[in-house]
This record gives structure tokens, C-alpha cells and sequence, in this order.
């Protein structure tokens, strides 16, 4: 198997939802004359809390510096598996972050390696802090070929050729406690759009992004039962290729013509992760739910934000996934 250092060098940001309109001609500039600002890798997502904002140095430009504006202060790597039990075309079954969770979530998690995922239409990315590159490359060079890509060209790279050996983090991660998980009512799509047709929903997307509102979005419980909904809507742009989730609702206010999804046109319920914001030195968190799923063969699309983590699952499975995390909640309470 292949892993990809991409030729990324990624920011983590939030901005206040109070605040947003003070960022919306950037955001929208990036979004739509990404040939301008040479942004090459964009993701927004709303939550209830706030708007994650990650996208690369050349992105991280065009914001300028505000109370309303949080940026973690390390500099994030991008990830990407390639292998034959990867790679499969975008949209189709068994997608997101189980397909990795033992091969790499797990054994980072064990070196109290961060991490921060994006699953997106297309693919799947695990963004490192670049100060643990080395710990992420001596972990994993014996299970994967591991590449950089530096101006195009993939470079092969072995553990001693960027650092003297494995060592530990600059900054030790704390390992994650139990999180508690909870399952909005919502039903949820990921979808594409061919990049062209971008400027043809610009208007219905500019409105859900910036103008849509959200109604009892400060009622969100920290903990405790099941969400009745959610506001969340996630878009990316990377190098050139599109990926959306958002819940039924929203997407009735798209053309369903311009929207694809797989040829199942396959539904997704959410669990989201943390009864409070979760820490960025937290490690462990994907792995406590990737890793159990994974083991029960399901598939979930994982999307990290600035407070909270969120997974989609297969509409079909929510009950057997409920039933998996609560097991593993009474398994290490009991232990």
C-alpha cells in the first residue's frame, strides 16, 4: 500500500458565527476565483458552534486577523492511502475512515500521534501536525510505501531521511477519554458537483453557507440523549474536485440535476463526537470510533471540526452503530 505525503501545508481555523459576516468576501472569493487567491485546498464546514474553516498557506492570506478568527497554531500535513482495497470509484460502498483505522488511525493513536480527518466525496484525509512527521513516518513505513509530493513529483521518503529515528512528539498528546457520542435525527447526503458547474449553484450556495440561519442552533445539549437536528453543511474544494454533506432539507434547495451522488443514492445518519469541544492534543478520538466500526465492517465518513468530530454512517446501520458504541461505553466502564 501507498500513503501520500501531500504538497499541503494546511491551517485549522474557526471563525465565529457572530463574525462571519466580516470574512464572507474572502470566503466567497475562495470558493469561487480559486484561480486568483491559489488556494488549493479549502473546506468549510458549519456546525451549531461555529465555521472550520482548513485550507493552506496561500488560503490562510486572504483572512485577515480577528477576535472573531481562531487559527491552531500548527501547521497541518494532509495524508492520503492509496491501494487496491482503497482506491474505488467516488461515491461507491464502504467509503470513508474504517477503511484505515487499523492500518493507520490505530497505530498513530498508540504513538500519541493527533490527528484531524476530512472524508470527502472523493476520498479520505488524516492531516498530521508537520512537527510529527517523523513519529507518523518511522510508525507507518513498515506498512505502507510512503511518498512526498514535492512540485509534482512523488519522492519516496524512508524514517532516516528526516530525522536521526523514531522519537517522541515535540509536545506530548494527552490520550482522549471516552467521548460521549450523540445521534441527530437528520438524514444526510454526500454529493459532488462537477467543478464547472460551481458558478451555476453559486447563488443557493452562497445563501446556505452565509445567509441561511439557523433556528435553536444554541439549544445543542452538551451531553445526554440523541439530537432531535442539526445544522451542519460541509464543502470542500481540493485541487480541483468538489464534495458536499448536508441533511435532506438542504439539499431540496439545490437542482438535483447539478448534484451527484452513488448510484444507490445511499442516506446517512451522524454521531457526533465530545460532550465538550474537544482538545487539538487530544489523541485517540478517531480511533475510538473508527475502530470498533471498522470492526463490524462499517462504513463512516469522519469530518474533524475546530469543537467537535462527526462520522456518517449508512442509514441502515445507525441502530447496530448505537448499539456498538454503547457496548464499548459499558465494556470500559466495567474494566
Amino acid at each position: 500500500m501507498e500513503l501520500h505525503i501531500l504538497d499541503h501545508r494546511l491551517r485549522v481555523t474557526s471563525i465565529n458565527k457572530s463574525g462571519l459576516s466580516h470574512f464572507t468576501h474572502p470566503l466567497i472569493k475562495l470558493i469561487f476565483l480559486r484561480r486568483r487567491t491559489r488556494c488549493k485546498f479549502f473546506s468549510m464546514t458549519e456546525t451549531p458552534e461555529n465555521y472550520t474553516v482548513l485550507l493552506d498557506e496561500e488560503g490562510f492570506k486572504e483572512l485577515e486577523a480577528s477576535s472573531d478568527l481562531q487559527a491552531e497554531g500548527s501547521v497541518w500535513l494532509p495524508l492520503n492511502v492509496l491501494s487496491d482495497a482503497v482506491i474505488a470509484s467516488p461515491g461507491s460502498q464502504a467509503p470513508g475512515v474504517t477503511k484505515i483505522a487499523e492500518s493507520v488511525i490505530a497505530p498513530l493513536a498508540r504513538r500519541h500521534v493527533s490527528v484531524f480527518m476530512l472524508s470527502t466525496y472523493q476520498t479520505d484525509f488524516v492531516l498530521v501536525r508537520e512537527k510529527d512527521l517523523p513519529v507518523v513516518v518511522a510508525t507507518l513505513e513498515e506498512e505502507f510505501n510512503i511518498f512526498r509530493e514535492v512540485g509534482g513529483e512523488s519522492l519516496l521518503v524512508r524514517g532516516r531521511d528526516i530525522a536521526d529515528g523514531p522519537h517522541k512528539n515535540a509536545k506530548q498528546a494527552t490520550q482522549a477519554g471516552l467521548q460521549p457520542v450523540l445521534i441527530p435525527q437528520n438524514r444526510f447526503c454526500v454529493m459532488s458537483l462537477d467543478p464547472d458547474t460551481l458558478p451555476s449553484i453559486a447563488t443557493t450556495l452562497i445563501d446556505v453557507l452565509f445567509y441561511s440561519g439557523s433556528p435553536k442552533e444554541d439549544e445543542v445539549p452538551s451531553s445526554g440523549s440523541d439530537l432531535e437536528r442539526i445544522k451542519f453543511f460541509s464543502f470542500s474544494l481540493i485541487d480541483g474536485y468538489v464534495s458536499l454533506v448536508m441533511d435532506t432539507d438542504t439539499q431540496r434547495r439545490f437542482p438535483a440535476d447539478l448534484l451527484f451522488t452513488s448510484s444507490s443514492g445511499e442516506l446517512w445518519r451522524m454521531v457526533r463526537i465530545g460532550g465538550q469541544p474537544l482538545g487539538f492534543d487530544e489523541c485517540g478520538i478517531v480511533a475510538q470510533i473508527s475502530q470498533p466500526l471498522a470492526d463490524c465492517d462499517i462504513s463512516a465518513y469522519y469530518i474533524s471540526t475546530f469543537s467537535f468530530d462527526h462520522a456518517l454512517v449508512p442509514e441502515e446501520d445507525i441502530a447496530r452503530v448505537s448499539d456498538v458504541l454503547h457496548k464499548q461505553r459499558m465494556d470500559l466502564t466495567t474494566t
